[in-house]
């Protein structure tokens, strides 16, 4: 009996990779087969205002060769996130603890779409075991090294 696993989407910009990524791959690892949608530079520009420091490129290769991840692409030039959805047709989209999407706002996206037999979820833990669990904290955390040689 060759049960099917389900397609969990996951995505975001995964810059400094860090274990707070890890665990959220991880955790939909345990719900199916993991695909990852990485942020492009432009895109994450838009969204927060400030570039990634390491490249898309770059990015994507890492997330490309974590385990538990079945396969990784980077997101749309046109940013056309349901797009991107409808090609990957996951079972499940797992945002992030920190992810500031709105569960009810993709739902009415989806169903606008006729896409709405995706589930969404988030993943309601939040990785903190170590001080540095955020891209912006080890970025903040490398500045004050800087700033104390100088």
């Amino acid at each position: 009996m060759n049960i099917e696993k389900k397609r969990i989407m996951i995505a975001g910009t995964f810059d400094l990779i860090h274990a707070g990524h890890i665990y959220l791959i991880n955790e939909a690892a345990k719900l199916g087969n993991v695909y990852v949608v990485v942020a492009t530079d432009k895109n994450r520009e838009l969204f927060s205002g400030e570039r990634p420091i390491i490249s898309q490129e770059q990015r994507l290769e890492i997330i490309k060769n974590l385990k538990n991840v079945t396969d990784a692409r980077l997101g749309r030039s046109d940013n056309d996130t349901l797009k991107t959805v409808e090609e990957i047709n996951p079972d499940i989209i797992l945002l992030g603890p920190d992810q500031k999407y709105s569960i009810e706002i993709l739902k009415q996206k989806l169903r606008k779409e006729n896409l709405d037999h995706i589930e969404v979820k988030r993943l309601e833990t939040y990785y903190d075991k170590y001080k540095l669990h955020s891209s912006s904290l080890i970025k903040q955390k490398i500045i004050e090294k800087y700033k104390e040689k100088n």
